[in-house]
């Protein structure tokens, strides 16, 4: 078996990165919620919205928090599972459409490496919303969910191949495009 090649990183490199995308993200996309995947999302959604506050006109930005797994062993799961299958561990309070609905949200996680996390927390939120819409009247709806926007960040994409795409059209955000190593 190969070893793993490791790239070390400091918090200042991540900081110094979601500095540098910050402005670019809050002119093209402007998010109004954000919705961090942990645990590796927390602390650039953290980093981020400091620096679209300062920004931004949006003082109030809130982060959200969705648990996933895609390569931890968590109980109840197999080996198999490891880095094949996404599991949700949290997600958001019941009727999150109400959170979301009408919103531009923003996703956050720490490293694009197949994409499969990205795509099944886009894809899941994408059916919250499609929940709550049918709870508003049909003549509202097409509205409401035209003002639902997702965009994803990441803070360091691999260039590799995906196992997983995104929506065409999803706005699309990395600090830096990187080798594929941890």
């Amino acid at each position: 078996m190969a070893e793993v090649q490791h790239w070390r990183v400091t918090y200042n490199d991540i900081h110094n990165l979601i500095r540098n995308v910050t402005p670019k993200i809050a002119e093209e996309f402007n998010p109004d919620i954000m919705i961090a995947i942990g645990g590796g999302g927390f602390f650039p959604a953290r980093v981020m919205r400091t620096f679209l506050r300062e920004s931004t006109t949006n003082k109030s930005l809130q982060i959200q928090a969705i648990g996933l797994s895609l390569y931890e062993p968590l109980p109840g799961t197999t080996q198999e599972q490891i880095g094949k299958e996404v599991v949700r561990t949290q997600w958001l309070a019941p009727n999150p459409g109400k959170q979301l609905l009408g919103k531009r949200i923003l996703i956050v996680d720490e490293v694009d490496d197949t994409r499969k996390t990205l795509n099944y927390a886009l894809s899941e939120l994408d059916k919250d919303v499609e929940e709550e819409l049918l709870t508003r009247p049909e003549a509202d709806r097409a509205a409401l969910r035209a003002a639902t926007e997702f965009a994803i960040f990441v803070v360091h994409n691999k260039l590799k191949p995906k196992l997983a795409e995104l929506p065409a059209g999803t706005p699309y955000y990395s600090g830096e495009d990187v080798d594929d190593l941890w």
